[in-house]
């Protein structure tokens, strides 16, 4: 029954690893190839550990920096406005100017017209969002694509 017919499987395996020695040969020394190029690409390029950094007081943010001052928002959700409300004038005296647009497209055309002082901020959902400079997106750093 079964022991004879899984007997029978096994020795014609056998017959055919034997038979095929060079495929058999690889099937084994390919993984162990790939295996050690991945340990020396490890090797090559460790993992950075930043150490902490200690509380220090970094001063008063310089206001003049922010003179005329313009974030970009898109898009325009409920959500989004109470942040960049929170953003504009709790945190900033004079507040800063926040402009919604109804999409990424009509942000980035802004960011042309207004290069030095512009900054867009593209909502994801509710917890996330990207950051848009002129010419270039800032993204959190456990990012490691490249872009």
């Amino acid at each position: 029954g079964v022991w004879r017919q899984t007997r029978a499987l096994l020795f014609k395996n056998c017959l055919i690893k034997c038979r095929t020695k060079k495929s058999s040969v690889q099937e084994v020394l390919f993984p162990l190839f790939f295996l050690f190029w991945l340990i020396l690409m490890s090797m090559m390029h460790p993992h950075r550990k930043y150490g902490e950094v200690a509380n220090t007081n970094l001063g008063t943010l310089d206001a003049s920096m922010l003179v005329n001052f313009v974030i970009g928002y898109t898009p325009p959700t409920r959500t989004a406005r109470e942040i960049m409300k929170k953003v504009a004038f709790d945190n900033f005296e004079d507040g800063i100017i926040t402009e919604e647009y109804l999409s990424e497209e009509e942000l980035q055309e802004a960011s042309a017209f207004k290069r030095s002082n512009f900054v867009g901020v593209v909502f994801n959902d509710a917890m996330s969002y990207q950051l848009r400079f002129p010419d270039s997106v800032a993204m959190s750093s456990i990012y490691m694509e490249s872009r």
